[in-house]
């Protein structure tokens, strides 16, 4: 599913009504014509009560103005709070504000403090709120009077539908803007905007309408660079397997990780490989972990390596490393490593010199953060999987400022060096080098445990050794992981662990093939 920013949705608006020749008060009509069948199939079902209209004086206020008209049509009882002056309404707002008196709609004027607290008796006696104060083009926090009509809002607690957007979040960032509205479901226009999926923007919004108004699709085709991924598209990108497969076509992945203390970690990520259907995996572990790790992970080869003699690899592991990358068709490096200074200078000769296609992860993007120019010398696609507070050392950038704008973090680190990069969290973000970016809506808050993150290096390996490409691998290995601890949550919403995750990966990848999830928004409606 499409996303836009706010500045790509004004543009389509624009060429809509310049080019095409369609009215901005069709676009409008359209608009608010959907979010009123919105309004009274998420929001005004609790039998007859009254609607306020809290409106402004732009677009997103004539959004409501035709709402008011199609409730007042419908016999509902609807009062528009206008946060302005009525001469200070334009364009094809205030045609539609114009057409209200004909249907005996009341529209009070408040333009400021004193009049909004004259009206607090007959505020107060509303009880289903429609926002439509601010639109997408937020972009300076929200103060004064208009903050005080936001809370108050929020006060009352009672049902909120946002027009397009609640009035007070970035559309963009998904970041509040000083105050917001809690919405307790939004209705959005053309295509959903970045603010809606990005949390606590996900969270304020509640569930998302989009509507189609009618924006034609010579003009929406032009490719927006965001997409919410869905199941649908998962299933149409993962690899298929014929009768006569066999372990040799389905492909090996090399795994170096682990560390004394963090042999799990390793192991996890090899196994989790096959789960997503790798053939074949080697693990390359340091000497004196092998033992432990043939008993771990018993379905997957073992390689052990040069190490110090307390459990980190050494340098001198590298050609070792070298030759073991004969006949694989990928390495994911990181899990568990360890941050000893003779590891990491290994993981960085491996990052610059592997030709295989990369996954790197955890310790393995500590040792890239001290030299992030040795990815420009790789010929072979590089994914990085880093936490915001890795993101943070990749980049020299605080974790508060990553996650202020996730999305312009990552794909800025993708760009720059031709990588794709998962930024993980809620709403994990992939972001690819040509600036694309996709938004994953599986997964769940009982995913914040130890491990989560060696069980996504590992499938992503998985996939890759069957040949996806490494967008493909990226994306489908961040949705997989999810969605197999969102079947875990099912049934036990926290508590459940990273293996277990590992585990639910076959029946994850089962789902998406044979019955995908359902899309996380509705729409287009009219």
């Amino acid at each position: 599913m499409r996303i836009v920013t706010a500045a790509q949705m004004q543009a389509m608006d624009r060429r809509t009504i310049q080019e095409i020749g369609i009215p901005g008060q069709v676009l409008m009509e359209n608009a608010g014509r959907g979010a009123t069948r919105c309004f009274l199939e998420r929001i005004y079902t609790a039998g007859p009560g009254r609607v306020g209209i809290m409106a402004g004086r732009g677009n997103n206020g004539g959004d409501g103005f035709v709402m008011a008209r199609y409730l007042a049509q419908r016999g509902i009882e609807v009062t528009v709070f206008l946060l302005t002056t009525r001469d200070r309404v334009q364009g094809d707002a205030a045609g539609n504000l114009n057409l209200l008196p004909a249907l005996k709609v009341p529209v009070v004027e408040i333009p400021e403090e004193n009049a909004f607290f004259n009206q607090l008796a007959r505020l107060n006696h509303i009880n289903y709120w429609i926002d439509a104060i601010f639109g997408t083009g937020l972009n300076s926090d929200v103060s004064g009077y208009f903050k005080t009509v936001i809370d108050f809002i929020n006060c009352t607690q009672r049902p909120v539908l946002a027009v397009d957007i609640p009035s007070g979040l970035n559309s963009d960032t998904g970041q509040p803007c000083g105050a917001c509205i809690q919405a307790s479901a939004t209705v959005t226009f053309g295509f959903a905007k970045l603010g809606h999926l990005i949390h606590p923007g996900a969270d304020l919004c509640g569930p998302v309408d989009v509507i189609d108004i009618g924006i034609p699709s010579t003009i929406s085709a032009v490719s927006p660079s965001h997409a919410l991924l869905t199941g649908k598209y998962i299933q149409s990108i993962l690899p298929r397997r014929t009768a006569n497969s066999h372990k040799g076509h389905t492909g090996h992945a090399l795994v170096v990780a682990g560390s004394t203390g963090k042999t799990g970690a390793a192991a996890m990520a090899a196994l989790s490989a096959l789960r997503t259907g790798a053939g074949l995996v080697t693990l390359g572990i340091p000497r004196a972990l092998n033992p432990i790790l043939e008993g771990l992970a018993v379905e997957v080869m073992t390689l052990p390596l040069s190490d110090d003699g307390q459990g980190a690899l050494k340098e001198n592991a590298f050609d070792e490393i070298q030759k073991a990358m004969e006949g694989k068709r990928c390495l994911a490096l990181g899990p568990g490593l360890g941050t000893a200074p003779h590891t990491s200078s290994l993981a960085r000769r491996l990052i610059r010199s592997c030709p295989l296609p990369m996954v790197i992860d955890a310790d393995g993007l500590n040792a890239l953060a001290e030299d992030m120019s040795i990815l420009a010398g790789r010929a072979a696609p590089t994914i990085l999987s880093p936490h915001p507070g890795e993101m943070a050392r990749l980049t020299q950038l605080s974790t508060v400022d990553i996650q202020k704008d996730r999305v312009s973090a990552a794909r800025r680190l993708a760009a720059q060096s031709n990588v794709f990069v998962i930024l993980k969290g809620a709403r994990t973000v992939v972001a690819e080098p040509g600036g694309s970016v996709w938004i994953n809506p599986t997964g769940n808050p009982g995913m914040a445990s130890g491990g989560m993150g060696d069980v996504l290096t590992g499938a992503i390996a998985g996939l890759l050794a069957q040949g996806c490409p490494a967008a493909d691998a990226a994306i489908a290995g961040v949705f997989l992981h999810g969605l197999a601890a969102d079947i875990l949550a099912e049934h036990t919403p926290v508590g459940y662990l990273a293996t277990e995750v590992m585990a639910m990966l076959p029946l994850a990848l089962e789902r998406v093939k044979n019955d995908p999830p359902a899309p996380l928004m509705r729409g287009p409606l009219l």
